[in-house]
């Protein structure tokens, strides 16, 4: 298999990686046979993939734009993935010039991609971190340099907390971020869930199996589950729904309906 310019020597192409799939679900080109092999298998089971994923990036840039509304100036993105068109920094930096955003992830590819598109950009910058291991994220040199944890700051982690395990604690990972973060905060969220997908659970966890098989397991929690996240956060309204009726431009009702799978929601610190 030809390697592109753009892959890292480092990464192995053979197998599939959850970011560069979902590259593939929103049109992008960063990504391999491997990966488009994997999202079409997904696929079969759930059709609706791409629009849970276009849904989820419409949420993330309605979000980015409430924060920068609220004054907030500063953007960590955990689980960031690949650039693609309308990104949190263009977001960010439309509505509030001058944002300063940091980018985390631990996929090799989403960090080179990351570090190109951001090259020359003072105002952001990427970091290759694991949401599993907050005190790397909150010490990297690219936090202390763009984000001043004593001020609010937006906190994102969309379509990621459904590849953390439980064993390896994503509600502590997630409270050790949020105790960083200064009173005034927002901490934004989606969540992968079987509630909302219009299929029957059985048919929605062939997909499952899919990440399953690729040793990138998809958790699917509960609304009480990923409620959990919040606590400690006053639910800004109108609170904790699926990502179309999340404060919508439009009318929700003429969305796909698989763009209501999981939730979505963004919490205050007080």
């Amino acid at each position: 298999m030809e390697r592109p310019a753009w892959a890292p020597r480092s990464i192995d192409i053979s197998v599939p990686s959850v970011s560069r799939m979902y590259d593939y679900y929103l049109g992008g080109s960063h990504n391999f046979e491997v990966d488009r092999e994997a999202a079409r298998r997904a696929m079969e089971f759930m059709p609706g993939l791409p629009k849970i994923m276009q849904a989820n990036r419409a949420f993330m840039r309605r979000a980015v734009r409430y924060a920068a509304d609220q004054g907030i100036s500063q953007f960590l993105d955990v689980g960031s993935g690949i650039p693609t068109f309308g990104n949190v920094h263009e977001v960010a930096h439309a509505a509030r010039p001058g944002a300063r955003v940091v980018y985390v992830d631990h996929d090799p590819v989403a960090v080179a991609h990351s570090e190109a598109v951001l090259e020359g950009n003072e105002d952001a910058g990427i970091v290759a971190a694991d949401l599993r291991k907050p005190q790397e994220i909150l010490s990297s040199p690219e936090v202390e340099r763009l984000i001043d944890l004593n001020q609010p700051v937006a906190l994102l982690l969309v379509a990621i907390l459904h590849f953390v395990e439980d064993e390896d604690d994503p509600y502590g990972a997630v409270a050790e971020l949020g105790e960083a973060l200064a009173p005034g905060s927002l901490l934004v969220l989606t969540h992968a869930s079987y509630e909302g997908i219009p299929l029957p659970p059985e048919r929605a966890g062939g997909a499952v199996d899919v990440y399953e098989g690729i040793r990138n397991p998809l958790i699917m929690r509960s609304r009480e589950e990923i409620a959990r996240f919040f606590e400690g956060y006053d639910m800004v309204e109108p609170g904790l729904v699926a990502m179309p009726r999340w404060r919508p431009d439009t009318a929700p009702d003429d969305e796909d309906p698989y763009a209501f799978s999981g939730f979505a929601g963004v919490g205050r610190t007080a």
